[in-house]
């Protein structure tokens, strides 16, 4: 979400909702250098706080994906109605649920042999 301003050794010093000069670089906001900053910014005691939050955000990336998905099947929105980077990352996401899906189904069946 956020363009960055480095500073001469590449150090984020700055953090912005748009570009402006000296800040065009984008940063994903789920970065560990974009944490850091935040960190450094804001002092030790809220890093738990930030912890929270992205935890936070992967449970409510599951609610989202189960909400398009609810909603596609039931016909109220379809999937190529979506932009493809968002299609993209959906489908993504499901293949590697799938794949997380089936090793757990493989450690129990391996727990019930032994």
């Amino acid at each position: 979400m956020p363009y960055v301003e480095r500073d001469a050794s590449g150090v984020i010093v700055g953090l912005f909702g748009e570009p402006r000069p000296g800040a065009e670089e984008w940063l994903e906001s789920d970065s560990q250098e974009f944490f850091d900053f935040l960190r450094r910014v804001q002092g030790e005691g809220s890093s738990e706080t930030l912890e929270r939050l992205a935890h936070s955000d992967q449970a409510l990336i599951r609610v989202v994906e189960d909400l398009v998905d609810t909603l596609i099947s039931r016909d109220l929105l379809h999937f190529t109605d979506l932009p493809d980077a968002a299609q993209a990352k959906l489908l993504e996401r499901r293949s590697l649920r799938r794949s997380v899906n089936a090793l757990t189904l493989f450690e129990s069946d391996d727990q019930k042999l032994i």
